[in-house]
């Protein structure tokens, strides 16, 4: 939907958002997306998650001497 459609008719574009992304143009371009809150709350939360698995995965990559379980534990107050 051109930016210009969108403007002239917001209030159905954000129905059809409600159930599916409305893709902006601005000159036959991409210039924006229009989605509902819970989709982007679905969507940052999965943002979330993968930065906290490439986060994971970098610790995991350190080098140096392995932490034992028992004193990770420790650490974090979970005797």
């Amino acid at each position: 939907m051109n930016i210009s459609a969108a403007r002239d008719h917001l209030s159905e574009a954000v129905e059809t958002a409600r159930t599916e992304a409305v893709f902006l143009e601005r000159y036959g371009r991409p210039a924006g997306v229009l989605i509902s809150p819970e989709r982007y709350e679905q969507l940052m939360a999965a943002l979330e998650d993968a930065e906290d698995v490439v986060a994971f995965d970098a610790a995991m990559a350190e080098e140096g001497p392995d932490i034992p379980w028992e004193q990770v534990k420790a650490d974090l107050g979970w005797r």
